[in-house]
């Protein structure tokens, strides 16, 4: 994939994701709740970063901000360069169709197609002209090691599979981004332990960033950032290695 590789290292200087002053509101009134509250990081191009905290912490509403799913009610996101809070809905989904991947912790995989027909689907739906869907679906199972498991369906597929399968579809296209919403919760820590290395090969290989969220201590260990959040606000940032 040296079109990705390029792609991202012309980046790599600079932080590939940033946000600034986040506030996030849900509701008004004496009804209103802050979800986040003055939040600030930079995520640096090419590395693999964990959000954590408890269920109610601000983990998902972060992360949609960070995709474009979401706006803030106060704050800004920069994302290679350019902010995309206040975009308008058409760019912000051609951002994402583009630049950026999606995993979710249901897997989401239409049970009637193969994993080829799945991630081949998913490119159909994002837009990607069609002549060269077959190269780009099979390539992306190939990176998570699905290529022999292709033709198999959902339900023939272990859990770690389909997941594997869903990271495939986010992948497909290629985006520089992948951001991905408790992907091992539903995996034993065998499974867990083959997504994240899968998500590692993406990073040292191809230098995407991944931004994940997780309660798995073990998980924690295996990126390069823990951002832990706690009642809506970053309360450390740390390193490993």
């Amino acid at each position: 994939m040296p079109e990705l590789a390029e792609r991202v290292i012309e980046d790599d200087s600079k932080p590939i994701l940033k946000a600034t002053g986040l506030k996030k509101v849900f509701g008004k009134g004496h009804a209103a709740v802050t979800a986040l509250s003055d939040v600030h990081l930079e995520i640096p191009a090419g590395s693999m970063v964990a959000l954590k905290g408890r269920s109610g912490s601000g983990k998902t509403t972060l992360l949609n901000l960070l995709s474009a799913l979401d706006e803030p009610t106060e704050g800004q996101v920069i994302f290679r360069g350019r902010e995309i809070t206040g975009m308008p809905g058409k760019e912000r989904n051609a951002l994402r169709r583009k630049e950026i991947g999606l995993v979710f912790q249901s897997f989401g995989l239409i049970p009637l197609m193969s994993a080829y027909e799945n991630v081949e689907f998913g490119l159909r739906v994002a837009g990607t002209p069609v002549k060269g869907n077959r190269a780009a679906a099979e390539r992306a199972l190939e990176q998570v090691g699905m290529r022999e498991r292709m033709k198999h369906r959902p339900a023939e597929l272990s859990g770690g599979e389909q997941q594997r399968v869903a990271i495939a579809r986010a992948i497909a296209h290629e985006p520089v981004l992948l951001i991905a919403d408790e992907p091992t919760a539903e995996l034993d820590s065998r499974m867990g332990l083959q997504v994240m290395r899968v998500f590692r090969e993406l990073v040292t290989r191809s230098g995407m960033t991944v931004i994940l969220t997780t309660h798995d201590p073990g998980i924690m260990e295996l990126v390069d950032h823990v951002i832990a959040l706690e009642d809506g606000k970053i309360v450390s940032h740390t390193t490993n290695g």
